[in-house]
């Protein structure tokens, strides 16, 4: 075998495995792709659609999508004739032995038909790639323009030819339902063990009684009347509720009744009928909520295996209808389009003229060492297109250049984006930082106690230098987790997702300095005697959001407290003082003892004499008045104490007056 003869068997082999497996989803007869949505969670809305003159419709689905085929399956009779069942075999019997079938084996599920014309519209889910958004920014003078593109990916083994294609953001519930697989529930096993007695009964003896006089009771017989319910009544019936009833029937004895008004052969109750769902008109038409209307009488096919009998019409537009409700936003392609199998297909979704510009932020990122000196490039815009924007990459232009690419986080309509895409070097940040613990608000006062907040302080210096030739804006992001916030921020600035943005203009070659400070409170509880306390007390008088009574008494409390306080000093004052006097005495003592057999000391002798007397006077004069000061502190703190005693006060709720 040469070499191009190897090339082709391995391309040959390499294509078998797609041509193998087909369609997710084929019929026979045929019925056309129509429409598909695409949402972002991995499945997608197909509608198939035609018309059908015979008695049957097979359909040939994939194993792997099988329980999503049967678990969403909607179908609508548009000719007026009806639909009796959907029925498909069971994958394998695992007592004869059989191998579970493999994830691309077709099963075959066949819908009988009553054997007229139909005009027959199917909708179902099914796996399929997500689609994904793309973005352009193109920047202008005043304002930008955002383009939104989404790429859709067909794996379905079909060519979507001239469909209605639909994208929703978000993701609606979606799971798994393997409905062809059988189930079968363990049940209690009740034995016959015959007429046992387990142990030999102790007889009594008693007094003969003469029992001819005693009625008979006869043996009561019950029988349980259950009406069948109304066709609105059985579309309403909880399967709960039925299983109860049942259960009830048995535990009286009336099985053999309740099996006869099941089905032939499986005693199992009537199917009920399907809720109806009302068409928005008679005449079928594609509006932006999905396909609407019908005519009145159409049928639905169950997709239950063994499933009889016709059932009210369902508009397949109540599928779609409530998984467009579980996304945010949903984009419906204005013109058909075709996406062929095993391809990628980028559609437009919207091109909207919004407020943008062009600027800086100063954000450090530690995957970016040299963005703790310089600032990033960013695009700014206001996402006006009336939609939800996904998460994606986002390519920016100006003046005909590509500048970079950046991440567009999910953006909400009228909510605002900046997005980084490149380093600007032309720029620098210096930034220093102090910390200090300051400020003091009153929380509340309960039994003397004071509970006041205070405040970790960060003040951030920014120093910006411009070394380009033009004029520059800088956004500074500030990050301010729970509980954090900037104190009186410059003006201008902007919050979002736990961050501040501080502006700060710098002229072409010149510098800009600014200061943002950061605060985070902390509480702590303190005595009527600390500083801070009597600080945040102030500071809730001078704020009037207390009734009169309650200011007043913190006023005179306050006072009680500042004479303390000033007692206290003066008291401290004089006690130093005598200290002082009491060292000088003691020194002079010292003195006159040294010198007191010195005969031609009389003169020192005298004097010292004189200055212990004076000294001895002054000490005590201080302390007398040391003696009349805790006096005072003691009635003042004894008045305090019986005026906080009755203060309470909540801060938080106090109201002004």
């Amino acid at each position: 075998m040469n070499q191009r003869s190897r090339l082709a068997l391995l391309a040959l082999l390499t294509l078998t495995p797609a041509c193998v497996r087909g369609p997710q989803v084929a019929s026979q007869p045929t019925l056309g792709l129509r429409r598909v949505v695409v949402y972002r969670n991995g499945v997608a809305y197909f509608e198939r659609g035609g018309n059908v003159s015979g008695d049957s419709v097979e359909f040939s689905v994939r194993q792997s999508e099988v329980g999503d085929f049967l678990a969403t399956l909607a179908v609508m009779e548009r000719g007026g004739s009806s639909v009796q069942s959907a029925a498909f075999p069971l994958p394998r019997d695992p007592s004869a032995g059989e191998r579970p079938p493999s994830p691309d084996e077709r099963r075959t599920v066949q819908m009988r038909l009553d054997g007229r014309g139909h005009d027959l519209v199917v909708g179902y889910m099914a796996e399929t790639p997500i689609w994904r958004p793309s973005y352009r920014l193109v920047l202008g003078q005043t304002d930008a323009q955002i383009q939104a593109y989404g790429v859709v990916q067909n794996l379905s083994g079909e060519d979507w030819r001239n469909v209605q294609l639909s994208l929703v953001t978000g993701a609606p519930v979606s799971f798994r339902s393997e409905l062809a697989e059988p189930v079968i529930t363990e049940r209690p096993l009740v034995t016959d063990r015959g007429e046992v007695i387990d142990a030999v009964p102790q007889g009594d003896t008693t007094l003969a009684n003469d029992q001819s006089n005693q009625p008979t009771t006869p043996a009561v017989t019950s029988t349980i009347t259950r009406a069948q319910p109304a066709a609105d009544e059985a579309e309403d019936l909880d399967d709960n509720e039925e299983t109860e009833r049942s259960r009830n029937l048995e535990s009286r004895g009336d099985r053999a009744r309740r099996s006869t008004s099941g089905r032939a052969g499986g005693g199992a109750r009537p199917a009920a009928a399907p809720r109806t769902v009302a068409a928005n008109g008679r005449d079928w038409r594609q509006t932006a909520g999905g396909v609407v209307g019908g005519t009145p009488g159409g049928r639905l096919g169950g997709t239950g295996a063994g499933f009889e009998g016709p059932s009210r019409p369902r508009s397949i537009a109540s599928l779609a209808a409530v998984a467009v409700q579980g996304g945010a936003t949903r984009y419906d392609l204005p013109a058909r389009v075709t996406i062929p199998n095993r391809s990628a297909t980028m559609v437009l979704l919207a091109s909207r003229d919004v407020p943008g510009e062009r600027l800086y932020l100063f954000a450090p990122d530690a995957g970016v060492g040299d963005s703790t000196r310089h600032p990033f490039n960013v695009a700014r815009f206001v996402n006006r297109t009336g939609s939800m924007l996904e998460r994606g990459p986002l390519a920016i232009f100006e003046s005909g250049a590509f500048l970079g690419q950046g991440m567009l986080d999910p953006l909400p309509n009228d909510a605002t984006a900046v997005v980084p895409f490149a380093l600007e070097r032309g720029l620098a940040v210096e930034n220093t930082s102090t910390f200090d613990v300051e400020g003091a608000r009153l929380v509340a006062i309960r039994r003397g106690v004071v509970q006041i907040e205070r405040f970790r302080t960060a003040r951030n210096t920014f120093r910006v230098r411009n070394g380009m030739d033009r004029d520059a804006r800088v956004l500074i992001r500030i990050p301010t987790p729970e509980g954090t916030s900037l104190f009186e921020p410059p003006p201008m600035t902007e919050t979002a997702n736990g961050a501040a943005l501080v502006p700060v203009r710098i002229a072409a070659r010149g510098r800009s300095e600014q200061l943002v400070v950061v605060r985070s409170p902390f509480a702590m509880t303190t005595q009527w005697g600390d500083p801070q306390a009597i600080e945040a007390i102030r500071g809730f008088i001078q704020g009037g959001r207390a009734p009169r009574a309650t200011i007043d008494a913190l006023t005179g409390a306050l006072e009680l407290q500042v004479q303390i306080s000033r007692l206290a000093v003066e008291r401290g004052e004089h006690i130093t003082r005598r200290n002082d006097l009491q060292t000088n005495a003691q020194e002079t003592r010292d003195n006159l003892e040294s010198i007191r057999r010195n005969p031609a000391a009389a003169d020192l002798r005298a004097r010292l004499t004189t200055r212990l007397a004076q000294v001895s006077g002054e000490i005590d004069q201080v302390s007398r008045r040391i003696v009349e000061l805790d006096t005072q502190i003691g009635e003042r703190r004894v008045r305090l104490s019986e005026a906080v005693r009755t203060i309470e006060v909540d801060a938080n709720a106090s109201a002004p007056r």
